[in-house]
């Protein structure tokens, strides 16, 4: 840490009636706020970073306790440090958590936790931005939000309301021993409602999982997982969802050391699926006709890609062994042979509805003319419209690998260099001014009685 970022955190009290005055304030010390922090240090450039909880809470306590990692770990970490694992390892959550804090010391990070920034205004007769917050006022030049997507979760207006059913969203599912006796209606199916569904599934418990649009890559292919993949065939760099796309969830992971995730295999090992959940009345859940149409869909995505990577070794005369069994396709279960379209809830024993539905971003305390009228974030690669403010670790920021662990990286250096830019103009003085400089008179120091 810099002496002045060191001061910062000194002088940062807390006291009523005392400001903290910052170049730049970082709002999060999840991975985007640690890459931020990183970036700007290296830069010289002063700065604080405020996080109300822990250094990488989301990781912790928004996650369930059995989850690991999307990606292995010679991929989803940052350039500066690897994991005390197997390269091709899937890392447990709390190891993930431990690595954002270990990366955070490596550089002495001027990070204060338990703090909340609860409102940001731009000021009205000066430069930069008052912040408002549980331990004091901060005046900041810039402003970087890092506080993520997953901020607010989101359980659809369809869910019904009272009677006995537990429902909770998938942020608050933790194992199974948290749900009562009976079965449970998983509703989402991209990389968290397969997960949650699959462990229920493996635990005993009668499960029914609502199936909408999803992207399913193979887990990997010919000896390279889909990550590598998605690098080599430049699909990561992609800066656009493809149109229709934008909502599309992906359904993958890797639990029990990485697997491809099949439906259809799913099914035949026990699991009921559903079409896309439609309404709720009088206890029977009803669904849309779409579940055939969605596994077709996803058979499209994953055939694809098995497509693409074919081509590529033939095109690079890679020496990758061939796999045929990938192309396997699991016999038509019952389920999709002849799908529910209504379940009454309590007649099939349904005793709990898990909602992996998303989540929203919560910007509400960031009072700032940087979004459009729909709330979103008004933004080139993390440059808001509103001068001074930043974006990071949002889907999409830059590319489709922008909300992966290595993806916060990149798009921190550029932020980080844009304000390194900024700071350059802001000290620029013109010749008049480096005259008056040089006119200045030099302040002497006596020495007298200095041994």
């Amino acid at each position: 840490m810099t002496d002045l970022n060191q001061t910062v955190l000194q002088t940062f009290t807390g006291k009523p009636g005392e400001k903290t005055i910052i170049d730049t304030l970082i709002v999060g010390a999840g991975q985007a706020g640690v890459a931020m922090s990183e970036h700007l240090s290296k830069l010289g450039v002063p700065h604080l970073v405020l996080e109300r909880n822990r250094i990488a809470e989301a990781w912790r306590t928004g996650r369930w306790d059995s989850l690991v990692a999307n990606g292995p770990v010679w991929h989803d970490r940052f350039p500066g440090l690897e994991f005390d694992l197997d390269p091709d390892a899937f890392a447990p959550k709390d190891m993930v958590a431990g690595y954002f804090e270990a990366y955070a010391r490596k550089f002495n990070a001027p990070i204060r936790t338990g703090v909340e920034v609860t409102r940001v205004v731009r000021n009205a007769d000066r430069p930069g931005f008052t912040v408002e917050t549980s331990a004091g006022v901060i005046e900041a030049t810039r402003v970087v939000t890092a506080t993520g997507p997953f901020q607010r979760p989101v359980i659809p207006p369809i869910a019904p309301q009272g009677g006995n059913i537990l429902q909770i969203h998938s942020a608050a599912y933790r194992n199974p021993q948290q749900l009562p006796e009976g079965g449970v209606l998983v509703v989402g199916a991209g990389s968290s409602g397969v997960q949650i569904a699959d462990e229920l599934m493996r635990a005993g418990k009668p499960v029914y999982l609502s199936v909408g649009a999803h992207d399913r890559p193979p887990r990997a292919y010919r000896g390279r997982d889909f990550c590598w993949w998605l690098g080599v065939l430049g699909l990561w760099d992609a800066e656009a969802a493809q149109p229709g796309k934008e909502h599309v969830t992906i359904a993958v992971s890797g639990a029990h050391g990485g697997k491809t995730i099949d439906f259809r295999e799913l099914a035949n090992q026990g699991m009921t699926l559903v079409g896309l959940t439609k309404s709720f009345a009088d206890g029977v859940v009803s669904f849309q006709t779409d579940l055939a149409d969605n596994l077709a869909r996803g058979d499209e995505n994953y055939l694809s890609l098995l497509d693409a990577a074919d081509a590529y070794i033939a095109r690079n005369g890679l020496d990758l062994p061939e796999e045929p069994e990938a192309r396997r396709v699991f016999p038509e279960p019952e389920c999709v042979r002849n799908p529910l379209l209504e379940l009454d809830l309590a007649k099939a024993g349904v005793t709990s509805i898990i909602w992996a539905t998303g989540y929203a971003v919560d910007f509400s305390w960031l009072q700032v003319g940087a979004f459009d009228d729909k709330g979103k974030p008004r933004h080139q690669r993390g440059v808001s419209s509103e001068p001074g403010v930043y974006f990071l670790g949002l889907p999409w920021l830059s590319r489709r690998g922008s909300t992966f662990i290595w993806g916060v990286w990149h798009d921190a250096k550029h932020i980080a260099d844009h304000i390194a830019t900024q700071r350059t103009y802001a000290d620029y003085r013109d010749a008049a001014q480096r005259q008056a400089d040089a006119d200045a008179p030099v302040q002497k120091v006596s020495l007298q009685g200095v041994n």
